[in-house]
């Protein structure tokens, strides 16, 4: 596992105050690189989420890192470097720390892995203890590696990342080599941007394509409905509109098949 890039960061990690770090994207020593997207300021800092759990054999792939994220990991580095741990030691006491656990999108997460047969391809009872004792099979990252933000707020999908060249090159060069050696590991995007990064790395040859789990509904409360009628917990006279309960149902049955077909030789 390389970790380049977080020891060029430990001098500036191991001093940033505690203002500095409640607020990351106004620091310039943690600014990786800004870029004008039209009339859009966009630009990329610094966090660390440098480590990769290579043992893992399912990885949970977010948008990008937020501010309320990148602080937590910071905190968790500076505390760890500065207790003498390793750089090893620290960078994946900061990842651990500051990735998605969420207690209502883990929930919802968890049910719909465990519905298309991922624990049991795992040999697990559930899906939930990846979140525990069977941390080691997990690993979580972003789409874009490192927390970016766009005229100064976090970046939620526009502009989009892989028509955006600078977005696109930062999404190949971090989490694109991520992925690259997780080669065994299969890929859950969480929402469709994610889905729709995690293809065009397909196209490039960084990660394979039949490895990719794309299809389950974002777990965020905010999309209840969908969640409930995969689940089963609504039926499909019961949904609203907005719902397409057809292509969730060939979602469904798509997920269920090729998570069977990684058990066979």
């Amino acid at each position: 596992m390389t970790l380049t890039i977080f020891e060029e960061f430990v001098p500036v990690l191991t001093s940033l105050s505690d203002a500095e770090i409640e607020d990351p994207q106004a620091v310039q020593r943690l600014r990786m690189a800004s870029e004008r997207v039209g009339a859009r300021h966009v630009e990329m800092i610094y966090a660390p989420f440098d480590h990769i759990n290579t043992s893992a054999r399912v990885v949970i792939v977010g948008m990008t890192p937020g501010r309320f994220q990148a602080a937590n990991a910071l905190r968790a580095a500076r505390k760890a470097l500065l207790e003498g741990r390793t750089v090893a030691e620290a960078a994946a006491a900061a990842k651990t720390f500051a990735s998605f656990s969420g207690e209502p999108m883990r929930t919802n997460l968890v049910r719909m892995l465990d519905l298309i047969g991922v624990g049991q391809w795992l040999g697990l009872a559930s899906t939930a203890s990846l979140w525990s004792d069977k941390g080691d099979l997990v690993h979580f990252t972003s789409a874009l590696r490192y927390p970016v933000f766009v005229d100064g707020q976090n970046w939620s999908g526009q502009p989009d990342m892989v028509k955006t060249p600078a977005l696109r090159g930062w999404l190949e060069a971090y989490t694109g080599q991520e992925l690259r050696a997780l080669s065994d590991a299969v890929i859950v995007p969480l929402g469709p941007k994610v889905a729709a990064a995690m293809q065009a790395l397909a196209a490039q040859g960084l990660v394979d394509g039949r490895r990719i789990l794309e299809g389950l509904p974002h777990p965020s409360g905010a999309n209840a409905e969908r969640i409930a009628f995969f689940l089963g917990d609504k039926a499909a006279e019961r949904c609203s509109t907005k719902t397409n309960t057809a292509a969730l149902s060939r979602a469904k049955a798509d997920l269920t098949a090729r998570v069977d077909s990684l058990t066979k030789p």
